[in-house]
């Protein structure tokens, strides 16, 4: 069996919970609450876990027992004053649990028990429990400015700013910790699972190589237990980047970060005062956050990902931008095609950038790939891979940058996909806007099938009855006010 046959039968379980009322969002977190036990007992680490909850224990319970069991296993894990592990606090503070059919628990977990291990361990359970990160992302539709990023996008990001070993690297929005733990696998393959290095070496790489920052408490639970089975052991914190408890993200080698989309609640400002220019405006703040916490070394480089608006704002979107252009040579735009993300009609970018020595003119020049006109359809169905970046990572690297005009000369291919500006015409550009497009849409049509199409379709149909059912709930209880 292999780790996505073992993701399938795990989501699987969330069917016994429906009729405990566990909805999707919910139920990834209840399953990570009973996989740190059993995957600490796979994994030959349960000393921090005080012995009577250790997996064993856990499992021969039946019934009543097993629930109120489970229960104050959950209340004693997030307790520091029981457990000493700052880890496994982190995982299970304020844990509760929604499942109050003993039956229904006791199937999870005795399910979980008799799932093929050996082969999860020979695969990876990191990769594992990615799986099943990426099957909640695919089945529950994401809403307030949180959306999954693709993992073939994040591999490519990471190819792009080229980690290397000793850098300090940083995701400000941290999610899952997907970013960071990618850039981790980056390094270890090219050095032996870090065995090339040297102990001290080793240890940085373990315990200070990745950082990150996460606002929601249920996600910052995910990326702790994501950062624990792929090895790492870095600074994870739960709290807000734009308040003054994200100051401490400063001087990093390596920025890598996919920020939420739209605005503080109620057009609140942030509360940090380190920044220059204020707005509610998340991804513009952001934006400033990640290109003043670089090292001023010429070296330090950020690969980003915002939404268009964060390159034609006016008033201060453009006194950022113009911030952005001095402190940093911003030498690449990456226009993303549509349906990438799980939004339909969210348009994003990423942005690479070197901050520099100085504060002052170090764009030069900008390079911007359009890979969104005249692209095959993307959506659930259509995922976006390796295969879509191929053209545009060739060409990427310093080397390269040359030969991009003779790829796609602006005389000869006016519909070319590279298209070089110099900092003159961007600074005379209405708003000095970085949203240019020159290719056009007469050329494209939709080369999908018939079949594409309609399941296209019955998707976007589900999503819709999904979404009725959840408000019907929500609703449920709630008299009319007429």
């Amino acid at each position: 069996m292999n780790n996505q046959e073992i993701v399938q039968k795990l989501w699987n379980e969330c069917n016994v919970l429906r009729d405990d009322g566990v909805s999707y969002q919910d139920y990834i977190t209840e399953l990570t609450y009973i996989l740190f036990l059993k995957m600490s007992k796979e994994q030959d680490q349960q000393d921090d876990i005080p012995e009577k909850y250790r997996w064993d224990n856990l499992v021969s319970k039946e019934g009543l027992e097993l629930k109120n069991f489970y229960r104050q296993l959950l209340l004693d894990l997030g307790n520091p004053e029981i457990v000493k592990s700052k880890r496994i606090n982190a995982i299970y503070a304020n844990a509760s649990t929604a499942i109050d059919e003993p039956a229904n628990l006791e199937k999870i977990i005795k399910d979980i028990d008799g799932l093929d291990w050996f082969s999860a361990r020979k695969e990876g359970l990191g990769d594992l429990y990615e799986g099943l990160m990426e099957k909640n992302a695919n089945e529950v539709k994401s809403g307030a400015g949180q959306y999954f990023t693709p993992r073939v996008l994040i591999n490519m990001m990471v190819k792009m700013t080229e980690p290397k070993t000793g850098d300090r690297c940083n995701d400000p929005a941290a999610g899952t910790f997907g970013f960071m733990v990618a850039a981790d696998q980056y390094l270890r393959d090219k050095t032996d699972e870090y065995w090339d290095l040297s102990v001290e070496e080793r240890n940085f790489q373990i315990h200070d190589a990745f950082s990150g920052m996460e606002l929601v408490p249920n996600t910052h639970r995910l990326a702790i237990m994501n950062e624990y089975l792929h090895g790492m052991d870095g600074r994870l914190e739960q709290g807000d980047s734009l308040s003054a408890n994200g100051k401490w993200m400063k001087n990093f080698d390596v920025v890598l970060t996919n920020p939420p989309f739209g605005t503080k609640k109620g057009g609140e400002r942030v509360t940090r005062d380190d920044l220059t220019y204020e707005t509610s405006n998340k991804q513009l703040n952001f934006l400033q956050i990640i290109y003043n916490s670089l090292k001023k070394d010429g070296k330090a480089r950020a690969a980003v990902v915002v939404p268009d608006n964060v390159l034609f704002a006016d008033g201060v979107g453009e006194a950022i931008r113009k911030d952005l252009l001095n402190k940093c040579n911003l030498h690449t735009i990456l226009r993303l095609p549509t349906g990438i993300f799980y939004a339909q009609g969210v348009q994003t970018n990423v942005l690479f950038f070197t901050r520099g020595e100085s504060d002052k003119d170090n764009t030069k020049e900008t390079w911007i790939y359009d890979m969104r006109h005249q692209m095959r359809s993307f959506g659930k169905r259509n995922p976006l891979n390796d295969k879509d970046f191929a053209e545009f990572e060739k060409l990427f690297c310093v080397d390269n940058r040359s030969k991009r005009k003779e790829t796609w000369d602006k005389e000869k291919n006016p519909n070319g996909r590279w298209r070089k500006f110099t900092i003159d015409e961007i600074l005379k550009r209405p708003n000095t806007s970085l949203d240019i497009s020159w290719m056009n849409d007469e050329e494209e049509h939709d080369d999908r099938s018939l079949k594409e199409i309609l399941d296209e379709m019955n998707d976007k149909s589900k999503a819709i009855r999904d979404a009725i059912a959840e408000l019907n709930k929500a609703l449920e209880g709630i008299d009319d006010e007429d």
